[in-house]
């Protein structure tokens, strides 16, 4: 089976990454030939051309440009894919015409978050519901985020993020990492996620700084940049500055993780929704327990208390009222790490990601 993946660009991101795994999953699928094609040259994951299989960029330049409809007409009359599978909701509809004209069955990979309350001429869910009649099947990666964009229900398909445990196969060492960022504290507290307003790296940090009054053994850290890292690292007091780390972009970030007690993800519920956190599953990989806030996707990959700790958005106080229960309770931190990582590996592993995958393929040839 031929299978033409398109996606908007290749930036660091969890929808780029998660389209990165399934690939390498694929690799072992000798039935099943991938082209892919990136509609920028943005590329962060430079990985992708190591992977063997072709990379078109069909620049979308200026982005209203009829041309590049035209450009991915003729590889798909050239190439003729069985199927077509969009990662984006731009890239779903630049597949519209191509998907028409030739009788291409177009799998709809749009949705990765789940935003509460959306209203009708959200354009977020207008762009959305413009795809569906298009679309053969509707794939979301997590049963919130289908719900919440209403996607028609006998199209949908829920297919959950896998990750690749040989991402851990070349960790650094531990020290090392401490003396890169320069860590003397025992225990660490992180947090993975870019610095945009979808995330709550404010609550993060007044976590901190709460759970400071009770221990003085602890560094956060913060992986990732963006456009309010500077206002962030401003929240922080002067006095308090040697035990918080902010690391900026990085790109061996599970060897990062690896030092962490306890991972975050605090999420701004009023500007996003998650799906199936990335940042989460590496958590779990590493044998991580996880604080996270409740909502969307996260509710279905962190069960509360038994592979980490759900706590209500923009809560401070509480989430570090549960940093600090688990820090006392190293022995219930080590189970909840031990139970994330079984979970991880029964539910999110890429190999199920990709037989899901796979089955859809198959069953949309039959």
């Amino acid at each position: 089976m031929k299978i033409l993946l398109l996606i908007d660009s290749l930036v660091s991101g969890g929808r780029e990454r998660r389209l990165i795994e399934l690939i390498k999953g694929f690799a072992n699928y000798s039935d099943v030939q991938l082209n892919l094609v990136v509609f920028s040259e943005k590329i962060h994951y430079q990985e992708i051309f190591e992977l063997g299989i072709p990379v078109n960029i069909l620049k979308r330049v200026p982005k209203r440009n009829p041309m590049v409809f035209y450009r991915l007409y003729k590889l798909c009359k050239s190439w003729k894919p069985d199927l077509m599978h969009s990662w984006g909701t731009m890239s779903a509809i630049m597949a519209i015409p191509s998907s028409m004209i030739l009788g291409i069955k177009l799998i709809n990979g749009n949705i990765t978050d789940a935003p509460k309350n959306m209203s009708f001429f959200d354009v977020r869910l207008f762009r959305a519901r413009l795809t569906y009649p298009f679309s053969k099947v509707v794939v979301g990666n997590s049963l919130a985020g289908l719900q919440e964009y209403r996607a028609p229900a006998h199209k949908s398909v829920c297919i959950y993020n896998g990750f690749d445990s040989n991402r851990l196969s070349n960790l650094k060492n531990k020290s090392l990492v401490r003396e890169q960022f320069n860590i003397k504290t025992e225990k660490i507290i992180g947090m993975v996620g870019s610095f945009f307003d979808r995330k709550d790296y404010a609550t993060f940090i007044k976590a901190a700084l709460l759970l400071f009054k009770q221990r003085e053994d602890v560094t956060f850290i913060a992986v990732g940049d963006g456009p309010t890292l500077k206002n962030c690292k401003q929240m922080v007091p002067s006095d308090h500055t040697p035990y918080f780390v902010f690391t900026g972009s990085q790109t061996d970030v599970e060897s990062i993780i690896n030092i962490f007690d306890i991972g975050v993800l605090a999420t701004n519920e009023k500007m996003h929704g998650e799906g199936i956190s990335n940042a989460i599953l590496e958590y779990m990989a590493l044998g991580k327990p996880t604080v996270a806030t409740i909502g969307g996707g996260t509710d279905e990959v962190v069960d509360h208390m038994k592979t980490g700790i759900l706590v209500a958005p923009g809560s401070p106080k509480i989430m570090a009222n549960q940093l600090i229960y688990l820090l006392d309770l190293p022995t219930e931190m080590k189970r909840m790490g031990h139970e994330g990582k079984s979970r991880l590996e029964r539910s999110f592993s890429l190999s199920k990601m990709t037989s899901a995958y796979y089955a859809l393929y198959q069953k949309l040839l039959q």
